[in-house]
C-alpha cells in the first residue's frame, strides 16, 4: 500500500480548496482566491499555480497508489 508523503497531503488539501473555490464560483460568482488575496494579484497567481501543480500530483499520486496495489 502507497503511504502519503507530505507533499501529497498537501497537495490533496489544496486540490480540495481549488474545487471548493470552483463550486463558489459556479454557484455563486465568487471568487474566495480573489476575495483573500485579490489585493496582491502576485501571490494570487501564484495560488493558482500552486493549485495547478497540486493537480497533477495528486494525478500522479493516484497513478504511484494504483500500481502498487
Amino acid at each position: 500500500m502507497y503511504k502519503l508523503s507530505l507533499i501529497d497531503k498537501i497537495s490533496l488539501l489544496i486540490v480540495i480548496f481549488g474545487s471548493i473555490n470552483w463550486g463558489l464560483i459556479g454557484l455563486f460568482n465568487f471568487n474566495l482566491v480573489k476575495f483573500i488575496f485579490g489585493m496582491i494579484p502576485l501571490l494570487e497567481r501564484l495560488i493558482y499555480i500552486a493549485v495547478g501543480l497540486s493537480g497533477v500530483n495528486t494525478l500522479l499520486f493516484i497513478k504511484k497508489s494504483r500500481s502498487v496495489s
